[in-house]
């Protein structure tokens, strides 16, 4: 940290280009205005402040903040997720064994007496107990230091929360909970030694039954979307439990949220019952998608699904959703000349249980993007490939 950014004069410089959306290129070029401050150190609080806005709205209008490296800015929480966290915890103390920026801390703290932050690298452990002190979360000390270390010589903690980074050589989309730093896996026993009640975030990559497979005594899975955008999954672990785990989805959208949970045992015992398509079609929402409760709503909100696999809905009656609602206007068998024919230039294009992309379709009709109609391609229980010609509802 350089202390003399925190200058009111300097905090002015920041507000008001960060205000403006300066154009960081040209300030760059352009040096810096202030003895023993570089340019460099501008544009990263500048540019902090402006990835924020919509992220971190606390800090985006604090003063005094101090913003890290781009990179540590993006890997953290936004504050809807952040709040949604704090929701799950309770009691006197809470050790975060990965701290970073600190934003999830900041809520914790919120909702328990005291809370540990601990956090590997010097500068950002520096950064997060400024920011700490600006906001006056008084009850959050902070460790720089490896977060198994500081447990060690912990007594016993009413929770312990995880956010495990992927390792520099761990590639590709698909990951294991062993390939992140700590690995929660080989720690297991030493942490329930310490807690009764384990919180892990780990990113929407991770497939869940392969998590499952990895952890023990996992009470709770929280799938946890933002705008319908899949941002993190929370693993609730409690020592001893042997009840069935139970998997909530949530959509956080403006000041709503949306949820929907589900026995991951009720899940493989329910047998959907298959229509075609009827008056109305339902998409679930991507939480939903990624927690894949697909039999669970087609019982809960009693409706059909037009195949094991297309994860579609039907009814004749139009009911409220966890997710997108459209009216059929017309089903077309999936043949060139049927769905030429529409003359449909320009459709929102949707594929479940296709054969082709999106891109391939697209190219293939000469339909643009955007406009009222939507299409999805699919199959219906008769195996036979559709397309659903929809207007949202």
């Amino acid at each position: 940290m350089n202390p003399k950014i925190l200058h009111t004069e300097i905090q002015e410089y920041i507000f008001k280009k960060s205000d403006e959306n300066v154009d960081l290129t040209k300030l760059i070029l352009s040096g810096s205005p202030f003895e023993h401050i570089n340019v460099q150190e501008l544009a990263q609080q500048i540019n902090g402040r402006l990835k924020a806005k919509n992220k971190l709205p606390l800090w985006h209008q604090t003063k005094g903040v101090y913003y890290p490296p781009t990179l540590n800015l993006e890997q953290t929480s936004s504050e809807a997720t952040a709040i949604y966290k704090s929701e799950l915890v309770s009691g006197d103390t809470l050790i975060d064994l990965t701290g970073g920026f600190g934003i999830d801390d900041y809520y914790f703290s919120k909702k328990v007496k005291y809370v540990i932050h601990c956090e590997l690298h010097p500068a950002l452990s520096e950064i997060a107990l400024h920011n700490f002190q600006v906001l006056e979360a008084n009850n959050i000390k902070t460790h720089t230091d490896d977060g198994l270390k500081i447990l060690e010589n912990q007594e016993h903690i009413d929770w312990i929360y995880i956010d495990p980074s992927r390792r520099h050589d761990s590639k590709g989309k698909v990951f294991f909970l062993e390939d992140c730093l700590p690995d929660v896996p080989s720690n297991l026993d030493f942490l329930l030694s310490k807690s009764n009640y384990i919180l892990i975030k780990t990113s929407p990559l991770l497939d869940i039954h392969s998590g499952l497979k990895s952890l023990q005594f996992v009470k709770e899975i929280h799938v946890v979307a933002l705008n319908n955008e899949v941002k993190e999954l929370l693993w609730i672990l409690e020592k001893g439990t042997k009840k069935d785990t139970v998997i909530h989805t949530i959509n956080l959208v403006k000041d709503k949220k949306i949820t929907f949970s589900f026995s991951l045992k009720e899940e493989s015992e329910i047998s959907p019952k298959l229509s075609l398509p009827k008056k109305y079609i339902y998409e679930p929402n991507a939480a939903i998608m990624k927690a894949g409760g697909f039999f669970s709503i087609a019982k809960a909100y009693k409706l059909e699904k037009l195949h094991h696999h297309s994860h579609l809905y039907t009814s004749d009656q139009k009911i409220e959703f966890p997710g997108r609602s459209f009216e059929v206007l017309s089903v077309l068998p999936y043949q060139k000349q049927t769905i030429k024919k529409e003359k449909i230039t320009k459709a929102n294009i949707t594929t479940r249980n296709f054969p082709e992309n999106v891109s391939a379709i697209r190219k293939k009709f000469k339909i643009k993007d955007g406009g009222p109609t939507y299409l999805f391609f699919t199959t219906n229980c008769n195996d036979e490939k559709i397309v659903l010609v929809c207007n949202k509802c």
